[in-house]
Parts: C-alpha cells; structure tokens; sequence
C-alpha cells in the first residue's frame, strides 16, 4: 500500500516533468528532464515490484537507468562537440 502511493507520487511529479519537457526553453533543459523520467521511472518500477516479482522488475529499472545514463552522456558529447572552441588569445 505505501509503495504504491510513493509510486503514484513520483508519478505525479514525473507529469510535472513532462510539461518542462515539451515547453523547455533549451536542449539542455529537455535532457535533464529526460534523466529525472528514467530515474524517476526506474523508482516507479521498484516500488510496485515491493509485491514479490522483484527480480524481473530490478532487471526493467536497471534498464531505464542505463538507458538514461548512455542517453545523458551521448548528449553531452554531442553537444561539447557543436560548441565553437573559444579563442584563448581574446
């Protein structure tokens, strides 16, 4: 009972979320809210695996969290790579 209401929580602010995702003033802002759904979703899935199908639910979480992990990374590589280098003699 208590897992599913902090799970109903997160997804309450994971909605919240969502807005920011669609009206976001930058890229950046977008991916943060990308990291905050994957761990926030890999939550939800733990909490309602507290009835006992636990093993198949830490195996889904673990794959958000990777998944958001390698999304945060790519983006930043991507996106340090399309900022012009500064000129150090300006």
């Amino acid at each position: 009972m208590i897992g599913e209401g902090l799970a109903l929580l997160l997804l309450l602010i994971s909605s919240v979320g969502l807005v920011r995702l669609v009206y976001g003033p930058g890229p950046v802002d977008r991916m943060l809210v990308a990291l905050l759904l994957g761990t926030t979703g890999a939550g939800v899935v733990l909490l309602l695996s507290l009835d006992g199908r636990g093993a198949e639910a830490r195996t889904v979480a673990l794959v958000l969290v990777l998944l958001a992990a390698i999304s945060g990374v790519a983006f930043v590589r991507r996106y340090v790579a399309a900022e012009p280098e500064e000129d150090p003699d300006d």
